[in-house]
């Protein structure tokens, strides 16, 4: 998969490459995966482009606020042939014309009071002012049919307020996995699957370890061969 990112802003990172495994992972189990799929903050496109290019039932949509993603979005959409409806704005703010089966994102989830990039773009892409967590997961509530699923990763150290707020707003929480950069250090991220209005048990995976010594996991090497992404960094000028 060809994908085209900014020269100068925000790209994409290993978080995703992870949902994205944690996402097919847990729909391991479903023999027919299909309906409406959102990418919440969809930037170059490349979560959203993964599980729709796994799952070819699933209709993918994008929302995107920044007018440089919503290019890229489009771009890599239409690079690598997977259609795609795109909705240009806040997702908290948006009027969204219908219910979706699925919801995928890789929230901005660095608090507030973290040291800020000065560029606006990553700005936006990284830190939770744009995008709170209990608005975010209210969001995706309201916007998900019965028994919809919402995946998404964030940052291990809030874990008490995720798991308060997936319980307020009716989110049961299916699977957890937690994500070390080695064996030897505490988990920095967390991949959290919730199910609206479900009664299910939790499902806690085996943790993941990104590195040994210097070297990817066996794991992780498998993930991104999996994956098989191609990042091309370039200026939007190029394409007019």
């Amino acid at each position: 998969m060809v994908l085209y990112q900014p020269k100068d802003g925000y790209c994409y990172n290993s978080d995703t490459h992870f949902l994205y495994n944690f996402v097919f992972e847990n729909l391991k189990k479903f023999k027919n995966v299909k309906g409406e799929l959102l990418d919440i903050g969809s930037g170059s496109g490349i979560l959203g482009l993964l599980v729709s290019r796994e799952y070819a039932n699933l209709n993918l949509n994008q929302c995107e606020v920044q007018n440089t993603f919503q290019f890229f979005s489009v771009k890599n959409a239409e690079t690598n042939k997977i259609k795609s409806n795109l909705y240009k704005g806040s997702f908290l703010e948006m009027d969204f014309d219908k219910r979706f089966d699925m919801c995928i994102s890789n929230p901005p989830f660095y608090h507030s009071s973290v040291i800020k990039s000065e560029n606006e773009n990553i700005k936006i892409a990284r830190y939770n002012d744009s995008m709170p967590l209990e608005d975010f997961i209210a969001k995706s509530s309201s916007i998900l049919k019965d028994s919809g699923k919402l995946f998404f990763c964030y940052d291990v150290k809030q874990i008490n307020e995720i798991l308060i707020y997936l319980n307020k707003y009716k989110l049961n929480l299916e699977a957890l996995q937690f994500v070390h950069p080695k064996q030897s250090k505490d988990a920095t991220l967390i991949l959290v699957y919730a199910r609206k209005n479900s009664k299910s048990l939790s499902k806690i995976l085996k943790p993941l370890f990104v590195f040994d010594n210097l070297d990817f996991t066996k794991e992780v090497n498998e993930i991104y061969k999996k994956s098989s992404t191609h990042s091309i960094k370039v200026d939007i000028e190029q394409f007019n």
